[in-house]
């Protein structure tokens, strides 16, 4: 619920949904059950997500040259799409953990893009 409602506004974004639409254009019926698992995994510790985010990242990154506001958004859609939908313990855990995940991708990403 909370990865389809986040992506339909990233979609539809000013600054992530030419990334997403346009620049890396996004196969949604392979890429949403990915972030199912992924974010089963994070949550729940399901074991369900196998991938590595980093690398794919990293990839793109070499492609477009994320910036540092595009991570930033995407981290402020995600806790507001949290916060509309759920509260508690999981809600508050999937906003942290997205968090963490986007500040270490930033700064590997973005400094290492740098070198």
């Amino acid at each position: 619920m909370v990865v389809n409602a986040f992506y339909e506004k990233v979609k539809t974004d000013d600054i992530l949904g030419p990334v997403f639409n346009v620049l890396i254009p996004v196969n949604w019926d392979t890429h949403l059950p990915v972030m199912y698992q992924f974010w089963e995994n994070i949550i729940f510790h399901t074991g369900s997500y196998t991938g590595n985010p980093m690398t794919l990242h990293k990839y793109i990154q070499n492609k477009i040259s994320i910036s540092a506001d595009q991570f930033d958004r995407w981290i402020q859609l995600f806790n507001q799409t949290t916060d509309e939908l759920f509260e508690g313990k999981n809600a508050s855990l999937a906003k942290q953990r997205a968090a963490g995940i986007a500040a270490v991708m930033k700064h590997k990403i973005l400094t290492e893009h740098k070198d």
